[in-house]
């Protein structure tokens, strides 16, 4: 991948929030002051807003980690669709306090104690909600009613609504104007403009190459970046990431505009597929489906009438059912092998990986960026491939679209991609010997156990992140364990003897070898088992986890 190429420690441009990698631009600086003086002044509400990607999750992040653990005692809630009761119990858990109870009372009963506690030992209590605006008004309601929690003198909990502008609107609900009336600091986070973006892209390149800047961005590139982006932070590290992949792939240490205009193009296209159509749309669309139906078939039944019975006349008899046609005998091993032989194993290659890409949505790679390296053409799009080797059960133990690597006679290989699995049958990509379903016996008698997966590490999380380890992955880490259930500590961002063990119990619950590292495999299985990821399944099942 290209950050062992250019020598970085880390991804640069992540998606996921990481304040190691936070830029104050002039808005930013802004917002972080507002927060700090909320903070510092005990306003007791704080209000941050700003369009989907302008940098707010990893602000609250980075303002969070700046608190002194030693004055402060911080909890973040990131799930916008609770009840009133979910909050209140995801509360008191992020604070580490009981939280099974179902009675309301309890909890703050509970809250209230820990409020106190702090207070007499001079430290203060902040909580922030991230995406506040999806929460209900019943539920803001009880956040008001939270921050009610207080001595003569002083609020006891710090609150900070963090949100898209949606946030404002729905707190200027009549229902809601005690809430409103009560925040009296607001601060709107603005994108960056261009000299910010500029200054943003080589900040994100220095801090991943360690200090140094070993690929640059010409300034043409940073003003085709900046108007498609319009500034969003978001939207550059999409572009810079398939910018930096074609750098790669074209060995060269510049982005000029033209690669920056096709990462672009790129980015556009997947953005594209991610916004299904409105519910009104596919309503209409069904329905007309339907009525073209009921038409064709009313118009069919219309020009072929049955002729009626005659009084007396004998109905004749219904004609004999032809028997079933004979099933044609399953493929061979070696039809299989010279079908996939006919086709130079480059083209085969690609059209097997873009089969792949399809099943994730990602945008397929075209011949100029072919390559014979499956590692280097998953890479290309943001993929990690990992192999396989077993059987169709272990294959379907992971229920993701795979690579079936096809060994010839000449030594040389060919591929299949599995992209569905259900009833014995498996859909197959290219077709072979005219077949786009094959059965497990057939794959069987061709199939030699080696296969390739794609994966995406949402997280950025190294590979191999085990015992003693610290840094930006390991909380996240923690997170996904503790979603598939496997880690009921709160996450700390040291891998401790609770994490090591997590992932042990994980790994022997999926049949892998339980060294209680974070490998390529554990890490993939986990995103599909900790919710809130939606890869591509092969059974037909998104993962109960794109």
């Amino acid at each position: 991948m290209y950050r062992d190429h250019f020598g970085f420690t880390e991804q640069p441009f992540a998606l996921t929030p990481n304040p190691d990698f936070l830029f104050l631009s002039t808005h930013h600086q802004e917002g972080f002051a507002h927060l700090l003086y909320g903070i510092d002044t005990h306003a007791g509400f704080i209000e941050l807003t700003g369009e989907v990607g302008t940098g707010k999750t990893t602000l609250i992040r980075t303002f969070l980690n700046q608190l002194d653990p030693a004055t402060h005692r911080t909890a973040l809630i990131f799930n916008p669709t609770l009840s009133s009761l979910g909050l209140l119990q995801g509360i008191n858990r992020e604070f580490g306090l009981p939280c099974a109870s179902s009675e309301r009372g309890e909890l703050l009963e509970a809250l209230n104690r820990f409020l106190l506690e702090e207070s007499s030992a001079g430290r203060t209590v902040v909580l922030v909600i991230d995406e506040a605006q999806n929460l209900s008004a019943e539920v803001l309601e009880h956040i008001r009613l939270i921050s009610n929690l207080e001595t003569e003198r002083d609020k006891l909990i710090q609150i900070v609504l963090v949100g898209q502008p949606e946030l404002k609107r729905l707190l200027a609900l009549e229902e809601l104007r005690q809430l409103n009336q009560r925040i009296t600091v607001r601060y709107h986070l603005e994108p960056m403009g261009c000299d910010d973006t500029r200054e943003y892209i080589r900040h994100r390149i220095r801090v991943a190459g360690g200090g140094r800047e070993p690929v640059a961005f010409t300034l043409g590139a940073v003003k085709k970046i900046y108007r498609f982006s319009k500034g969003l932070p978001r939207l550059i590290n999409a572009v810079c990431d398939r910018a930096l992949l074609l750098a790669y792939t074209r060995d060269s240490r510049e982005i000029t505009a033209s690669m920056a205009a096709e990462a672009i193009i790129d980015v556009r296209q997947e953005e594209g597929r991610r916004f299904p159509l409105p519910r009104k749309t596919l309503q209409f669309l069904t329905l007309a489906a339907a009525i073209s139906i009921g038409v064709t078939l009313f118009n069919r039944a219309d020009k072929e009438p049955s002729p009626p019975a005659v009084a007396g006349e004998a109905t004749p008899a219904p004609a004999p059912t032809a028997a079933p046609a004979p099933q044609p005998p399953p493929l061979t091993g070696d039809a299989v092998r010279k079908s996939l032989a006919a086709t130079a194993a480059g083209d085969n290659l690609l059209t097997a990986a873009n089969a792949l890409l399809g099943a994730w949505q990602a945008p397929a790679i075209d011949r100029a960026g072919r390559s014979d390296d499956i590692r280097t053409l998953a890479a290309r799009r943001g993929f990690t491939a990992t192999e396989i080797k077993g059987s169709l059960d272990d294959i379907l133990r992971f229920d993701a679209p795979v690579l079936l690597q096809v060994e010839l006679p000449d030594g040389t290989s060919r591929f299949l991609t599995l992209t569905a699995a259900s009833n014995g049958s498996f859909t197959v990509v290219p077709a072979v010997a005219g077949k786009l379903s094959l059965s497990r016996g057939e794959i069987e008698a061709f199939w030699e156990g080696r296969a390739w997966m794609f994966w995406k590490n949402f997280h950025g999380i190294p590979l191999r992140t085990r015992a003693g380890s610290k840094g930006k992955g390991v909380k996240p880490l923690q997170e996904l364990l503790k979603g598939a259930g496997f880690y009921d500590e709160k996450p700390t961002g040291d891998f401790d003897a609770a994490t090591e063990e997590g992932i042990r119990r994980f790994q022997q619950s999926e049949g892998l070898q339980p060294d209680g590292k974070a490998g390529e495999k554990t890490l993939a299985l986990l995103y599909r088992r900790a919710g809130g990821f939606f890869p591509p399944g092969l059974t037909g099942a998104k993962g109960s986890t794109q």
